[in-house]
């Protein structure tokens, strides 16, 4: 039995080109929502089972990369076809793609399969993700409703960091959590602005449809939650910027990492900060040195914002800042 299931529907396999002195330097591993999700938990001690679907001879190179490079165990259904992909170049600094493939969409058999598979195991674990798929046209969003459902109960928790159509559906689920940027709840024009008043009212609207607790971030801004008792905002001293891309899937994985341990949400969200805050100083996606995550977790600033203003409880100390300039190994993804 693992701490925590992942609901992945398609992994991809990620393939980048960086700059080396003496030529290119290619690197080969597993991505995607959920294996970031993954990686970041197995970084924090988590145990992980994996659901996935695997396609064709990509997804037999992912089965390896996840189950002897990541130590993530894997059920998955496999099928013939063109699983998700994508080369990138970054040997100047950006990323350039060279090619990307979202793969074939899921079929109902694989679907049926996967759906089996995920409450199978879910059932054992104490938090359950439900992560996003590699394309649009993956399959039904109607799915996570499913899901949110059928995985509840009183020793489970249901995590979801989804947007658009399924972030409709998992809410009306009744997630426990659910995380969401301030761009897609704009985007799927829950909130009027960037404000932190116009992101409340969005946020209380996601609760009155069904979602128990929801956090929103706001890229380098600080991040907001509210649950029951109400709203806060945590926050983090801002570090230079690597590599965005994953931070959020990183403070999801740390928020589950601390549910996982009998953590409330509330309390879980300083872990998922701090996860999230090393992630971005990385070349690695979901990756982070764990003892700088909990040194810096030991800083996180929150303050609780009600009518009357906000209250500050804590401040960032020095020796969480100098965990992060330690040297670390880094992997690209």
């Amino acid at each position: 039995m693992s701490d925590v299931t992942i609901f992945a529907p398609s992994p991809t396999l990620t393939i980048t080109v960086e700059d080396h002195p003496q030529g290119a330097e290619i690197h080969v591993h597993a991505g995607g929502q959920g294996v970031w999700q993954a990686r970041m938990l197995r970084r924090l001690g988590v145990t992980v089972t994996m659901c996935c679907v695997l396609t064709g001879e990509v997804g037999r190179v992912l089965r390896h990369l996840l189950e002897d490079d990541e130590g993530i165990e894997v059920v998955a259904v496999e099928r013939d076809g063109r699983g998700s992909a994508y080369v990138h170049d970054r040997r100047d600094g950006g990323r350039v793609p060279i090619a990307e493939e979202e793969g074939d969409p899921l079929g109902r058999h694989a679907l049926d399969d996967l759906y089996g598979a995920v409450l199978h195991n879910g059932t054992d674990s104490r938090v359950i993700i439900l992560s996003g798929p590699a394309g649009e046209e993956a399959l039904p969003a109607d799915i996570y409703r499913r899901l949110a459902l059928d995985l509840s109960g009183e020793d489970r928790l249901v995590v979801a960091d989804l947007a658009g159509e399924r972030l409709s559906a998992v809410v009306e689920g009744h997630a426990d959590v659910i995380k969401v940027s301030h761009e897609e709840l704009i985007s799927d024009g829950l909130a009027a602005d960037s404000s932190i008043e116009a992101l409340a009212q969005a946020m209380r609207e996601l609760r009155t449809r069904g979602a128990r607790t929801v956090i929103v971030t706001r890229a380098g801004e600080s991040l907001l939650l509210l649950d029951d008792q109400g709203l806060v905002e945590v926050s983090l001293p801002r570090l230079e910027e690597n590599e965005h891309r994953g931070a959020g899937d990183s403070l999801t994985a740390g928020v589950v990492a601390g549910l996982a341990r009998g953590e409330s949400a509330r309390q879980a969200i300083s872990l998922g900060a701090a996860a999230g805050a090393v992630n971005v100083t990385r070349h690695g996606l979901g990756t982070g040195d764990p003892d700088a995550i909990l040194r810096l977790r030991e800083g996180v600033a929150v303050r609780e914002l009600d009518d009357a203003g906000s209250r500050p409880t804590s401040r960032v100390s020095p020796d969480a800042l100098a965990a992060l300039a330690e040297p670390a190994e880094e992997e690209s993804s």
